[in-house]
């Protein structure tokens, strides 16, 4: 199990406190697994500094999007990709 700290906005530190939102979106430019445990910190951007807010969250499922072979590139680009959370 790794602890990874990541910034998330007010907006959506408050969907993920709230409940409504139980997904992440991002950038697969750093690894993590199952089990390891995501830091969300509220960072302001418009003060560029952090609240001091955080939410601790377990990793339940890791998906890397550029793997998924299910859809043309093509269709890719008209399109994009849905991320939907299962509540």
């Amino acid at each position: 199990m790794v602890v990874i700290e990541k910034k998330i906005t007010p907006e959506y530190f408050s969907k993920v406190l709230s409940g409504e939102k139980n997904f992440e979106v991002r950038l697969a430019d750093w690894t993590c697994k199952k089990g390891d445990i995501l830091v969300l910190r509220e960072h302001d951007p418009k003060s560029k500094k952090y609240t001091g807010r955080e939410i601790r969250k377990e990793v339940g499922f890791v998906l890397r999007t550029k793997a998924l072979d299910f859809f043309s590139k093509e269709e890719v680009e008209e399109h994009g990709f849905l991320v939907i959370g299962l509540k």
